[in-house]
């Protein structure tokens, strides 16, 4: 290892806590989730809300070193990330920095024990520092009859043996499965094989993880599994063609369908991606930044998202020089793990969880005038209770809100910087008639949040709010 990633693990290392501390035991009584009774939002099995905050890191298990592994949890961690989607299975032809394929013979009857060691160490290492793996089963490529040439890797037959397989041996971790692997369903056959393997997954865990489907982009898996009885929540991919592509606008599809399931993109616009790569006329320095991750975020999870998927070029595919590139990276993955937007998704889980975001539903009669279209949309959020609400103003523009929508005798008025994380409490008024807000700045990149909320409430300021693990400056943890 070179020494600049030896520093940069040390740091990592340091920052949350763990220089001293070697790999726990793994626990046979990880956490487990499920649905929240209105069908809406995650949970744990004790009724704790679960703000789901992914990060994608597709090629975390072939790629990385243990070394590694230890340096990019631990930072995604740090950032408050709670779910790291990353495929077990992408070539069954690539071996994993120790040397070993993933199958033997590239049958899935046949899973390779060294290669799935490896495999546990990264569950593990996960369910250590409080984070959930969000387990691809196998890549898209390797089960679609799409543009493929026999032999096929999977068939109804095998897939079924191959789930039974990783729901065994995953039963009793902090694992969501997530089926497709950036893949739609064209034939009868493909449906075979993702229902063979949802069917094997489910026989081996005996239900005790959650399963949603990682649909082609743009694309949703409620085209496909709406009513799938195995499909806990959906998850659609808004993809990466354009600036200001509205992925609430797939929110809220989902959230209009019965029955009702969670929903949330799992794959938006990647931080430093070229914008719209797959066009023959894109340019490789137009890339997506901070405030294209901000926007995504926002719009999606205020259509009615249970959470959200972060996602950075370079880390996805654990680039890093002498390694092939996939799509056009720019940067190491281990010096791009603090690139702005991952921060700032830190910033946003902080903010729901600052108020039982659990209530929030959207509501497109909170605002009577505002931007209603384009990159400046205006979108809303108001808890079933009349108790607060979240507006988001992603140019800074103005908007008019009927406060009467709020059940409160006073309500405070708090800007919120999506930004840096800080709030600024400027007033406090009744709750009657229309108000009109305009945001402190302007512009492309200076979008706001407003914050409205019944005084008599108590709740704290979003940057006041601890999340359990986090410390004062200069304390142990």
């Amino acid at each position: 290892m070179n020494r600049s990633l030896a520093l940069l693990l040390c740091t990592g290392l340091l920052t949350s806590g763990l220089c001293a501390a070697g790999l726990a035991q793994s626990s046979s009584n990880a956490p487990r989730l499920q649905v929240s009774p209105n069908h809406r939002w995650l949970q744990y099995s004790d009724g704790k809300p679960f703000f789901y905050l992914g990060d994608t890191a597709w090629h975390l298990f072939p790629n990385l070193t243990r070394e590694q592994v230890d340096l990019y949890l631990s930072n995604r961690a740090a950032k408050s990330f709670t779910v790291i989607q990353a495929c077990v299975l992408n070539d069954v032809d690539q071996a994993d920095a120790y040397g070993d394929k993933p199958l033997l013979d590239r049958d899935p009857n046949k899973p390779n024990e060294a290669y799935f060691r490896h495999a546990d160490y990264i569950v593990n290492k996960a369910e250590q520092l409080g984070l959930f793996i969000g387990m691809l089963p196998t890549w898209g490529n390797n089960w679609t009859r799409h543009n493929a040439k026999p032999p096929y890797v999977f068939n109804a037959q095998n897939a079924r043996s191959y789930g039974r397989f990783l729901g065994s041996r995953y039963r009793n971790k902090p694992i969501i499965w997530i089926l497709g692997g950036d893949e739609g369903i064209r034939t009868d056959e493909e449906r075979a094989i993702i229902e063979s393997l949802a069917a094997g997954l489910r026989e081996g865990d005996g239900g005790t993880h959650l399963i949603t489907y990682h649909p082609r982009g743009p694309g949703r898996s409620s085209d496909y599994f709406a009513s799938a009885p195995w499909l806990d929540f959906n998850m659609y991919q808004s993809s990466h063609g354009a600036h200001d592509h509205d992925n609430g606008l797939f929110a809220e599809h989902d959230y209009a369908l019965q029955p009702a399931k969670p929903t949330l993109d799992g794959e938006p616009r990647y931080e430093t991606l070229m914008v719209g790569f797959y066009y023959p006329d894109a340019s490789k320095y137009d890339r997506f930044d901070e405030y294209d991750v901000r926007q995504a975020a926002y719009w999606s999870i205020l259509a009615g998202a249970c959470g959200h998927t972060y996602g950075n070029n370079n880390i996805w595919q654990m680039w890093e020089p002498g390694r092939k590139p996939e799509i056009s990276p720019n940067l190491a993955w281990y010096q791009s793990l603090d690139h702005p937007g991952a921060f700032q998704m830190g910033l946003m889980r902080r903010l729901f969880e600052s108020r039982p975001f659990q209530k929030l539903a959207p509501d497109k009669d909170l605002v009577v005038n505002g931007t209603t279209n384009g990159g400046a949309k205006i979108r809303s959020s108001r808890a079933a209770d009349g108790s607060f609400a979240f507006i988001y103003s992603p140019r800074g523009e103005s908007f008019t809100v009927d406060k009467t929508r709020l059940k409160a005798a006073r309500l405070k008025e708090i800007w919120f910087d999506p930004r840096y994380g800080a709030s600024y409490h400027f007033h406090t008024t009744t709750n009657e008639g229309y108000q009109t807000y305009a945001p402190p700045t302007s512009g492309r990149g200076q979008d706001w949040l407003l914050i409205l909320e019944d005084e008599a409430a108590g709740f704290q300021a979003p940057n006041a709010y601890r999340f359990p693990n986090e410390t004062k400056l200069g304390s142990a943890r």
